[in-house]
């Protein structure tokens, strides 16, 4: 199960976020995305009722539904019951790592730095999200912690945009990590579904090298 949701985020390329003031507004935000020929798609548990949302959601055989903002076991293990095919998280918590490695789920654990990467590649990690990357300058911050540690996959995110996703993927990430820049909380609130749809188009087009 690990292998076939990296494969599968390596192959779409960018992992969207959904953060969202309500479960309907998620739902909404979500098949927004699918609408825009998004297939993989993280759930932040600050939305509420998250765990509602991804297990209506893992439903669906077409999608690769996570559970992002992850802290610790107890969230994970209700994520995962709930359908969560892959589990992000902000920082490195070892337990929650262990438990996804002994549950078979991929888990991006949130490192910053190259002591953060060791770590979680010495205790199984085979992909790091890197946060938040755009504060620390970007794809050539990225390009160095790759240098550094190749057999680590990485994704970045936070300080992701059109203008620079395909610049990250250049730089040696297998994904990007896509928040606001995507969702955006005001066309969501203003009910712009179509505009999130146009927005999910527009960056699989960018990140179509």
């Amino acid at each position: 199960m690990i292998q076939a949701a990296l494969d599968r985020i390596r192959l779409e390329r960018m992992i969207p976020v959904v953060r969202a003031p309500s479960l309907k507004l998620a739902l909404s935000a979500a098949q927004a995305l699918c609408d825009g020929g998004i297939s993989v798609i993280e759930i932040a548990m600050t939305v509420p009722g998250a765990v509602e949302v991804i297990c209506e959601l893992a439903r669906s055989a077409s999608l690769l539904i996570g559970a992002g903002t992850v802290l610790d076991v107890a969230a994970a293990r209700n994520c995962v019951q709930a359908g969560a095919q892959f589990l992000v998280s902000p920082g490195l918590d070892l337990p929650t790592l262990k438990f996804a490695r002994d549950a078979h789920i991929l888990m991006l654990p949130g490192a910053l730095t190259p002591a953060d990467l060791l770590t979680a590649w010495k205790h199984g990690a085979a992909l790091a999200k890197v946060f938040p990357c755009g504060n620390l300058g970007g794809p050539s911050y990225l390009r160095s912690l790759k240098a550094a540690l190749p057999p680590m996959e990485l994704v970045p995110t936070g300080g992701v945009s059109l203008a620079n996703a395909s610049q990250f993927l250049a730089a040696g990430a297998l994904a990007v990590g896509v928040g606001g820049e995507l969702v955006s909380a005001r066309a969501l609130a203003n009910g712009d579904l179509a505009a999130i749809s146009a927005s999910a188009r527009q960056f699989k087009s960018a990140l179509a090298l």
